[in-house]
């Protein structure tokens, strides 16, 4: 069965991952919705790169929360994370369509799905 525990699990591995790719290569996430860093413009990367690691840590510690208050509290921020995300992204596309940031805004809404259906099990067999 798929628990809340194991979610954060995943979660923490593909935003660490995120943050990872942001730092060893800066320029090559935003390449794939056409933006082009140059070098000087790599702290934006690094910016957003900190941001994913805290998030990858707090997703990683959360996993063993025992307080079903803190556990909800983690859930509704990682929603309030990736729903801003991807409304930001909807929010981006005004201008100038593109169709990798559509794909993005399903993964969130799909990513913030599983935590509000796994996160509202009972605690804690809903961990």
């Amino acid at each position: 069965m798929l628990t809340l525990r194991r979610v954060f699990v995943v979660h923490a591995v593909v935003v660490f991952a995120a943050s990872i790719v942001l730092v060893v290569a800066p320029s090559v996430i935003p390449a794939t919705v056409g933006i082009v860093l140059e070098p000087k413009a790599y702290l934006l990367s690094y910016f957003l790169a900190a941001a994913e690691l805290g998030l990858a840590f707090l997703s990683f510690g959360a996993r063993d929360l025992t307080d079903p208050r803190a556990v909800r509290l983690v859930v509704r921020s990682f929603v309030v994370f990736h729903g801003a995300t991807a409304l930001l992204e909807v929010y981006a596309q005004r201008n100038h369509f593109e169709p990798v940031l559509v794909v993005n805004v399903l993964v969130r809404a799909g990513v913030i799905a599983l935590l509000v259906i796994v996160g509202r099990r009972p605690y804690p067999e809903g961990r």
